[in-house]
């Protein structure tokens, strides 16, 4: 039983990556997939991996990793896949030489999303290969397999994993890693180079890919039947299989698809034909119900289940049957934390001081600092996508300045999100003589998805020293004046004001970059000689408290508002923001 391990998905994945032979990996952090690197980077004595600044980015590495003969992964969280999507359509046209896994990681429920999307539409519209395992034992098998797939049918494989596959813990058997040699590199401009002469002959050829794919799907064995009683079918993948074994039970019967692209018609129409009411039961998209309702196939589906959010066995089995579960029930009515930046957290200063801003809007991006939009800062107007920010804030800055609206646009993105997509956004700014201000939140570190690095931190993936980018000079290579660029501590508020005043009353591109680590980062020493992070707290003389509230609209979790207002010594971290906002000198902080 040694080589028997509890794996969430995420990491049975890595192990399957290195006992496939894996040598390169590249990503970006994304919840639900930013565990597959983290435990990669554990086998770093047998295979290289790294954090990509985008998902575009990591394929593109994993791309010319794949071209010059090893067996590479990239790995992103569904809505990276949009970001990656215009390597990812190519790469089908050229193909591969060493195998090329794409893992996508949807989150049906929107857990930690800003969009619910189901990824199963990409393999359709990309015509790429794709697996979708159930558990981690599968999550294991079929990265290996996908890499082998990869290989045999020249062909890019999409790895369709969700949050629950993705987190959820099973048991998985270990093995050895293989010994697969890196292929020798050939040079090939008619496979590689996608002029429109060459594409267009690659884009025939799909054709015959899919066919030999679609025969495979209908012989291989991680499309099985099993075959119970013979009036009730189900069709599922991925988790949705795990829901409806336990609601339909074992009288019913199953073909159960680990490969869902193409799909296995033939394998369908036989299994319908042994059963009297066929259910398709899948999260989300009715891809698979649309498939066999377009092949003239009768099912029940998506009439019946719902189209998105996250199943469970509960939903489908009231869906289903109508039947609800076996429940507790108490009058007493939950307790609901809302999410908040944490105590200590320097994004709350800049927020706060932004707040006080009248007649300004906010665009706000993906990270911590989205909780800045929540009450009582109340300080972003909007939030759609990685680097959005600052594109959109001079979008709306230059109709403002049409409209002759006297109204300031105030752009924040955080420092890893910077680097994903926000340069190019800041060039656009600069070049088209924007006029709203950017506002660089630089916590040190990629805070959000669970403190990973990032080109800005002086750390790469697998713990080495790496080159810091430097965001002031960065700004000044792409246009900005050094006179506009503002360095502050935004636990400092009045150097925030300071910077917000200047800003703002200028007609020309600005950017404000705040530093300060995140305070549950591990503190390197380099952290520790550039920033006071000596231990202290807050407290509040109870005799000169006038119960005004002021510092309980910081937001700070370490706050508490009652009859008394009081601060949490255990989660206090000295921050100061309480003391500053304090119109009686109430606040002291306690070394």
């Amino acid at each position: 039983m040694e080589n028997r391990h509890l794996l969430t998905g995420n990491e049975a994945v890595a192990r399957g990556a290195y006992e496939a032979g894996l040598v390169f990996a590249s990503a970006y952090p994304g919840t639900p997939s930013t565990e597959i690197l983290e435990t990669l980077a554990a086998y770093k004595d047998s295979l290289y991996c790294e954090w990509a600044p985008n998902e575009k980015v990591a394929l593109e590495a994993a791309i010319g990793a794949s071209l010059a003969g090893g067996r590479a992964l990239a790995a992103m969280k569904h809505v990276g896949v949009n970001v990656a999507a215009d390597p990812l359509f190519t790469a089908a046209y050229t193909g591969v030489n060493g195998g090329l896994i794409l893992v996508s990681a949807d989150d049906p429920g929107q857990h930690s999303s800003q969009n619910e999307q189901d990824n199963r539409n990409y393999a359709t519209a990309a015509r790429l290969l794709m697996l979708e395992p159930a558990d981690s034992q599968e999550a294991k098998d079929f990265t290996k397999l996908g890499l082998a797939l990869s290989e045999r049918f020249d062909m890019p494989v999409m790895l369709r994993m969700t949050t629950r596959v993705c987190h959820s813990k099973s048991t998985v058997t270990f093995e050895e890693r293989g010994e697969i040699s890196i292929r020798p590199y050939e040079k090939n401009i008619a496979k590689y180079v996608m002029t429109p002469a060459n594409a267009k002959v690659k884009r025939a050829k799909l054709g015959g890919a899919i066919q030999a794919m679609t025969e495979y799907s209908n012989s291989c064995d991680i499309n099985r039947e099993e075959i119970n009683g013979t009036d009730i079918g189900v069709i599922s993948a991925g988790v949705a299989y795990q829901y409806a074994k336990e609601v339909f039970g074992p009288e019913a019967s199953y073909l159960k698809l680990g490969m869902t692209y193409p799909m296995p018609m033939e394998k369908i129409r036989a299994f319908a034909s042994k059963v009297k009411t066929l259910y398709v039961v899948e999260e989300m998209d009715p891809y698979m119900e649309r498939q066999i309702r377009e092949a003239g196939i009768d099912c029940i589906g998506k009439d019946v289940i719902p189209e998105y959010d996250e199943l469970n066995p509960d939903i489908i089995r009231k869906a289903v049957f109508g039947e609800e579960a076996p429940a507790l029930h108490s009058d007493m009515k939950a307790v609901v934390r809302p999410p908040a930046l944490c105590a200590g957290c320097p994004h709350r200063g800049f927020f706060y001081a932004l707040s006080k801003r009248k007649n300004v809007m906010v665009t706000g991006d993906i990270g911590c600092y989205t909780l800045g939009a929540a009450p009582p800062l109340n300080a972003i107007d909007s939030v759609v996508c990685m680097g959005a920010s600052i594109s959109m804030g001079h979008g709306a800055a230059k109709v403002f300045q049409q409209s002759g609206t006297d109204t300031k646009v105030v752009a924040v993105i955080g420092d890893s999100t910077f680097f994903h997509s926000g340069i190019t956004s800041l060039i656009d700014v600069t070049y088209n003589k924007g006029v709203s201000v950017s506002v660089i939140m630089d916590n040190r570190i990629t805070g959000m998805t669970g403190h990973q690095q990032n080109p800005g931190t002086g750390l790469t993936l697998m713990g080495e020293p790496a080159v810091e980018v430097d965001i002031p000079l960065l700004c000044q290579a792409i246009g900005l004046k050094k006179e506009n660029i503002y360095i502050v501590n935004p636990l400092k508020l009045t150097e925030v004001d300071e910077a917000l005043d200047a800003a703002l009353t200028k007609e020309e591109p600005c950017v404000i970059i705040t530093k300060w680590p995140c305070i549950l980062k591990k503190f390197t020493q380099e952290d520790k000689a550039a920033f006071d992070l000596s231990k202290k707290k807050c407290e509040i003389d109870q005799e000169a408290c006038k119960k005004c509230k002021i510092c309980v609209k910081t937001g700070c979790p370490a706050i508490y508002s009652g009859d008394v207002i009081s601060i949490n010594g255990d989660t206090c971290t000295g921050c100061g923001i309480c003391m500053q906002v304090c119109p009686f000198d109430a606040i002291k902080e306690v070394k």
